[in-house]
């Protein structure tokens, strides 16, 4: 089911790039702020660092470890937010070689605090370059998708109540209490739908916003997980909620589930290799890795985002079921970078208090 498999696990990564992928610029000399070189380092262990949603076929990390002989582990510190976190507050004794799942609402934080080596991968698809404008050549765009509330169709059905459709539809009367989402302040998803409010309704409006939200009964937790997996009504949970913050691709995999296509926002998913990493050259095989065709080709079914390889057929399931965005909400990038912490701190003030 879809709740479940946004966990994470521990044998993770599908099916193994091509050798010259694989070793395709991961030896080469890399450039020091003072103009010199020097060679990456490389040692017998790879530490990937992921969100807690980080999940693909657990059958391929062994043919991984086979082409490169790397002993690769994983360490999930929780959520896209948490892991940025992390990766700041340990920045001199960093956690891992390799992070995967940063997106383009902490972004900016992860470049601008000095976390990461730059890395421009040769496997990057064409596709994908219009994801990279903003990522100071330091971070890999791997997939995308649209953040977006869901519904639990049954709940409404059952309830004869119609299914909302808009942001201003949320601050009815008839859906109080209803609304689970995840802390923008903890949470990339949470995050995502926070800039889908300042986007929509500008500054200070989505204060304003969020002052109704919250007084039309929006439950916030910690993260998706929670809020997706315990609180929502139309999931493994069976909670007591019926709207969630969620993905656009959720209902191809919760078909009792609708997406609210006017709620979106783009999010964009990064990897990257770690400053200061112990194995240089296996996070550079790792990001390729990740662009592999074969790898590509699952991140729909395994992480319910698309590829960033548009020539990735998608499976019929996902290309029937999963909801078209044509308009999602967007932010720029410099914007995001100049005030996504003092827009959290403004949503905290306002909404926990």
């Amino acid at each position: 089911m879809f709740a479940k498999s946004r966990s994470i696990t521990t044998a993770a990564v599908a099916v193994v790039a091509a050798s010259a992928v694989l070793a395709g610029c991961a030896g080469a000399p890399t450039a020091s702020p003072s103009g010199s070189t020097h060679a990456p380092t490389e040692s017998k262990t790879l530490t990937v660092i992921t969100h807690d949603s980080f999940n693909l076929d657990k059958a391929t990390i062994a043919a991984f470890k086979a082409e490169t002989g790397y002993d690769v582990k994983f360490v999930a510190p929780g959520d896209a937010g948490t892991v940025v976190n992390q990766l700041v507050l340990t920045k001199d004794s960093p956690l891992g070689d390799v992070v995967y799942g940063i997106d383009n609402t902490f972004a900016a934080r992860a470049i601008d605090a000095g976390v990461l080596s730059p890395y421009t991968s040769a496997a990057l698809p064409a596709s994908a370059t219009s994801f990279t404008a903003d990522t100071a050549g330091q971070l890999t765009p791997v997939d995308y998708g649209d953040v977006c509330i869901n519904a639990d169709t049954t709940w409404f059905a059952g309830k004869k109540l119609a299914v909302p459709q808009t942001l201003d539809d949320l601050l009815k009367p008839e859906y109080k209490d209803l609304l689970v989402v995840a802390s923008p302040a903890t949470s990339s998803p949470g995050l995502a739908f926070l800039m889908t409010t300042i986007a929509a309704k500008g500054e200070p409006g989505y204060l304003d916003y969020w002052k109704s939200l919250k007084a039309n009964g929006v439950k916030v937790v910690k993260g998706w997980t929670e809020a997706y997996t315990v609180e929502f009504s139309g999931s493994s949970g069976k909670g007591s909620r019926p709207l969630v913050l969620s993905y656009s691709s959720s209902p191809a995999y919760e078909p009792k589930t609708e997406n609210l296509n006017q709620t979106c926002f783009r999010q964009i998913e990064y990897a990257g290799v770690i400053a200061g990493a112990q194995n240089e050259v296996g996070a550079r095989k790792f990001v390729d890795f990740l662009l592999s065709g074969d790898v590509q080709a699952q991140i729909p079914e395994q992480m319910y985002m698309y590829p960033v390889d548009s020539a990735v057929k998608l499976p019929a399931d996902w290309a029937a079921k999963a909801a078209k965005v044509d308009a999602p909400f967007t932010l720029p990038a410099a914007q995001i970078s100049a005030k996504r912490d003092a827009w959290i701190k403004a949503w905290t003030a306002a909404v926990v208090g």
